[in-house]
C-alpha cells in the first residue's frame, strides 16, 4: 500500500465536500415551510419522536470516529492512501485499489481515483463512498474539475447525519461553489432499510448566495402510492424563515360542515411577519385569518383578525379580533395592551372546537402602563369587556374601569420592621346604569420574624375607601375601619420507618387570626366585587371578596394542621392538610342575594396529595360542612402511568348546586407503535356526556396516524356535536389533517 502526506494536487476534495454539503441541504430542502419564532433568522429544528426506530441504522460503510469540527479542514493535511499510485509524467495521477483520501471530518473511498494536475480534472469510479460530520452518500463515479468548480455525481445515494433523513438521485451537478442541481431526487426521514413514505422531485436547485432551493414536479409518496403532488416547491435550505405554504388541515362538525384550511406564512421581514389562513366551510363560506407579528425596538406583539364576510347560515358578516403588544420604556417601566372583540354572541359556539372555546361568555381587553422599582409597584390604564354568551342579559356586563390606577409599596425599615401601602383609584362606567370613582388605601406596618422551625408575621393596617356617585342620594359614601393580622407556625420533624423505608415525617401547625370590626356598608355600590372561591388558601386572606366595595368583618382564628412524608432523596411523598375558620363574632357583611354563612365556622377544607410511586398519583381536595352535615366540595385525581408513555386519568368534581361530574381519560399503549385514546366526561347534575372520544393512534419510525371521534357539548344551552379527526403526521416533514396531536395533550392529562 502506498502512502501520500499532504497531497496538494487533490484540492478538489474540498470542493467535492462543500458540494456534498450543498446536496445535504438539497435533500433537506424538500421539508416544507414552518413559521418560525419572530425575530429568529433560522427556525429552530421541530421535536419529532424517533424513539421507534431502529438504533444506528446507518449505511454500513459508517466509519465512527472522526473530527466533529469542520474548522479543522483549512489546516490539515490531506492524507491518501492506495494499494497502488502511478503517474507516467507527473503530470496525472492514479490511485488505485481501495483507495481513501481523508481530511479532518471528510473522507472518502473509491477504487480508483485518476486526477491531471493541469486541468484539475478527476475522476472517481468504483463503489465511490463519501462521508463527513454531517452526510453519509454513495456514488457509481464522481467526475469534475477544482477550477472551475464543477462536479457530477452519478446514482447518488445519501444519508443525513446531523438531522435524521435519507434519499437517492440519478444525478448531482455541483454548478459552482455556490450553485447545485439534483436530478430525480428522492427524500424520507425513514430509515433506509423501510420507507414508508417518500417525496420525489425531478429537479432540486440549490443557490447558496439566497439560502433558497427550489424543486419542480414533487410527488408524495406512501408505500410508493402517489397522494401529493405540487408543480413546485421553493424552501430555506438553511433553516431560515421563508414565505410560502404551511401543511394544511381539514375536519368537519355538525354545526359548520367541513373545512379545509389552507396557511400562507409570508417572511416580510427579520423583525415582523404575517400568515394568511383561507378556511373553507362547507356550510358558511370563506374565512380569512390573518397573522401579524411584529418585533420594532422594544415592543413585540401580534394582531390577529379572523373574517367571514357573509355567513350563508346567519346572512351576517362574522369577524374575531385579538390584539396583544408589549412596550418595554426604560428600565422600570412598560405599556402592556390586550383587545378581544367578536362580531356577536354566537361567535364561539359556531366557530369554537372545544366546550371551553365555545362556552367563553366574556372577552376582556386592557390596556396598561406598568411600572416598579426595589420597593414598589404601579399602574394606570383602563380595562373593558364584551359579553359572548346570548343567554345573558346585557345587565350583568362588568363596568368598564377607565380609567384604573394602582399603586404598592413594602418598604424595610431596619431588620424586621416594614411599611406598606395597596392602592387603588378608578372610574366604573357602564349604560344605563349607576356610574362613579372610587378610592381605596391601604397603609399597613407589619413585623414578621422567624427561626428554624417557627413563624410570626404580625400586621396592622388601616383600609379608607371613598367613592364619587353620579345622580345619587349619597353621592360621597365611605369606609374606614383598621385590620389586624396574625399569621404563626411551627415545624416538628422526626425520623420513620414505613414499609421497609426511611422518611422525614413533618406536623406543621399554623394559626392565623384575623381581627376587622364591623362596619354597615350597603350603602356603598357593587362595582366590581364578587365572593372569592373558598378553598385553602382563602383560609389565610384578609377579605372574602375580591374589589374593594365590600370588606368583610371579622374576628376569626384560623386553625389548620400539614403533615408530609419526605423521602430520602427529598420528594415528598405524601403531603396531608386540613383546616377551618372559627368565628368569634359572625360575619355580618355580604352580598346582596347571599346566604348568610354560619355563626360558629367555616367549612373544614382538606388537601391531599399521594405519591404511591413514580406510577401513581392521587390528589384529594374535600370541603366539609360540619353544621349541615354535608360535602360541599369534592375533587379526587388519580393518575397512573402504563408503560413508558401511557396515562390514565380518573376524577371526580363536586360543588354543590353547581356542578357534579365524572372525568376519565386516557393513553393506553396496546403494542409497540399502537395505542388507544379517549375520554369520558359525564356530568350528573344535567344527565349527560359533555364530551366523550376515542381513536386510535399508530406511530412508526418516521410516521404518526391519529383518529378520533368525537361527540360534545359546544354552547351553554347544552346543544351537542360531532366532529371526526384525522391527522398524518410525516416526521421531519409537517402533517396533514386537523391537528389531533394538540387536541389530544389538551384533552389528556400527561399525553406524551
Amino acid at each position: 500500500m502506498s502512502r501520500l502526506h499532504s497531497l496538494t494536487p487533490t484540492r478538489w476534495l474540498l470542493r467535492l465536500a462543500m458540494a456534498l454539503v450543498y446536496g445535504s441541504a438539497g435533500a433537506a430542502a424538500i421539508h416544507p415551510v414552518q413559521a418560525c419564532p419572530l425575530g429568529a433568522f433560522s427556525c429552530p429544528p421541530p421535536r419529532f419522536d424517533y424513539s421507534l426506530c431502529r438504533p444506528n441504522a446507518l449505511f454500513k460503510f459508517y466509519v465512527p470516529g472522526l473530527a466533529k469540527n469542520r474548522s479543522q479542514r483549512q489546516p490539515s493535511a490531506i492524507n491518501a492512501y492506495a494499494r497502488q499510485i502511478l503517474s507516467a509524467n507527473r503530470k496525472t495521477y492514479t490511485l488505485l485499489g481501495d483507495v481513501r483520501l481523508q481530511r479532518a471530518d471528510q473522507l472518502l473511498h473509491a477504487q480508483r481515483i485518476d486526477y491531471t494536475l493541469a486541468s484539475t480534472a478527476y475522476q472517481a469510479t468504483g463503489d465511490v463512498r463519501y462521508q463527513d460530520r454531517g452526510l453519509l452518500l454513495q456514488a457509481r463515479s464522481i467526475d469534475g474539475t477544482n477550477k472551475p468548480e464543477h462536479a457530477v455525481a452519478r446514482t447518488v445515494r445519501y444519508q443525513l447525519l446531523q438531522a435524521r433523513g435519507n434519499g437517492t438521485a440519478a444525478q448531482a451537478n455541483i454548478l459552482d461553489a455556490k450553485h447545485s442541481r439534483y436530478t430525480a431526487a428522492t427524500f424520507s426521514t425513514c430509515a433506509p432499510q423501510k420507507r414508508m413514505w417518500e417525496i420525489e422531485a425531478d429537479t432540486i436547485h440549490i443557490n447558496q448566495n439566497t439560502g433558497i432551493g427550489t424543486a419542480r414536479n414533487v410527488t408524495m409518496r406512501v408505500h410508493d402510492v402517489p397522494f401529493l403532488w405540487l408543480p413546485w416547491m421553493r424552501f430555506p435550505i438553511y433553516g431560515q424563515r421563508l414565505s410560502g405554504f404551511l401543511s394544511p388541515s381539514f375536519g368537519g362538525s355538525s354545526q359548520s360542515g367541513s373545512y379545509i384550511r389552507v396557511p400562507y406564512y409570508l417572511n416580510l421581514a427579520p423583525n415582523y411577519d404575517a400568515t394568511l389562513t383561507p378556511t373553507i366551510y362547507s356550510r358558511r363560506g370563506l374565512l380569512l385569518g390573518t397573522e401579524f407579528r411584529y418585533l420594532l425596538g422594544s415592543s413585540k406583539g401580534r394582531f390577529n383578525f379572523d373574517l367571514m364576510p357573509t355567513d350563508r347560515l346567519s346572512e351576517r358578516q362574522r369577524w374575531h379580533l385579538r390584539f396583544a403588544d408589549h412596550t418595554a420604556l426604560g428600565p422600570n417601566w412598560s405599556f402592556d395592551s390586550h383587545l378581544n372583540r367578536v362580531s356577536d354572541a354566537r361567535y364561539f359556539e359556531d366557530f369554537g372546537n372545544s366546550l371551553n372555546f365555545s362556552a367563553i361568555s366574556l372577552l376582556g381587553s386592557n390596556a396598561y402602563l406598568h411600572g416598579s422599582g426595589r420597593w414598589w409597584n404601579a399602574a394606570i390604564g383602563a380595562d373593558a369587556y364584551q359579553l359572548t354568551d346570548p343567554t345573558l342579559s346585557p345587565s350583568v356586563q362588568p363596568y368598564t374601569r377607565l380609567p384604573r390606577a394602582t399603586f404598592s409599596a413594602n418598604l424595610p425599615i431596619g431588620q424586621i420592621m416594614q411599611i406598606g401601602l395597596n392602592s387603588e383609584a378608578v372610574a366604573f362606567r357602564k349604560s344605563h346604569a349607576l356610574n362613579g370613582r372610587r378610592v381605596d388605601l391601604y397603609p399597613y406596618f407589619s413585623m414578621p420574624i422567624q427561626g428554624a422551625a417557627w413563624f410570626l408575621r404580625p400586621q396592622i393596617g388601616y383600609r379608607f375607601t371613598r367613592y364619587w356617585l353620579d345622580r345619587a342620594s349619597d353621592a360621597h359614601p365611605d369606609r374606614a375601619l383598621p385590620i389586624v393580622q396574625l399569621d404563626s407556625g411551627l415545624v416538628f420533624d422526626r425520623q420513620v420507618k414505613l414499609f421497609g423505608q426511611a422518611y422525614t415525617q413533618t406536623l406543621e401547625p399554623r394559626a392565623y387570626y384575623l381581627y376587622v370590626p364591623y362596619r354597615n356598608q350597603n350603602n356603598l355600590p357593587i362595582f366590581d366585587t364578587q365572593p372569592l372561591t373558598f378553598d385553602y388558601w382563602t383560609l389565610f386572606s384578609s377579605n372574602q371578596y375580591s374589589g374593594a366595595d365590600r370588606q368583610i368583618d371579622a374576628n376569626n382564628l384560623t386553625l389548620t394542621l400539614t403533615s408530609r412524608l419526605i423521602d430520602a432523596g427529598g420528594v415528598t411523598r405524601l403531603s396531608a392538610s386540613i383546616g377551618q375558620i372559627r368565628y368569634f363574632t359572625a360575619p355580618r357583611v355580604q352580598l346582596p342575594r347571599r346566604t348568610i354563612v354560619d355563626p360558629a365556622g367555616s367549612n373544614y377544607v382538606g388537601i391531599l396529595n399521594l405519591t404511591l410511586s413514580p406510577h401513581w398519583r392521587l390528589t384529594l381536595a374535600q370541603q366539609y360542612d360540619p353544621f349541615a352535615h354535608r360535602t360541599t366540595v369534592s375533587s379526587v385525581n388519580l393518575q397512573a402511568r402504563i408503560g413508558s408513555d401511557g396515562v390514565l386519568n380518573m376524577a371526580y368534581r363536586y360543588r354543590r348546586r353547581l356542578l357534579d361530574q365524572y372525568d376519565i381519560s386516557t393513553y393506553w399503549p396496546i403494542r409497540p407503535g399502537w395505542g388507544l385514546v379517549g375520554r369520558w366526561n359525564y356530568s350528573v347534575r344535567d344527565q349527560k356526556t359533555l364530551e366523550a372520544f376515542a381513536g386510535l393512534q399508530w406511530d412508526n419510525c418516521c410516521m404518526v396516524i391519529r383518529t378520533v371521534i368525537r361527540h360534545y357539548v359546544r354552547d351553554f344551552q347544552g346543544r351537542t356535536t360531532n366532529a371526526v379527526m384525522l391527522e398524518v403526521e410525516f416526521k421531519g416533514l409537517g402533517s396533514i389533517g386537523r391537528k389531533s396531536g394538540t387536541f389530544l395533550e389538551r384533552a389528556i392529562l400527561g399525553y406524551p
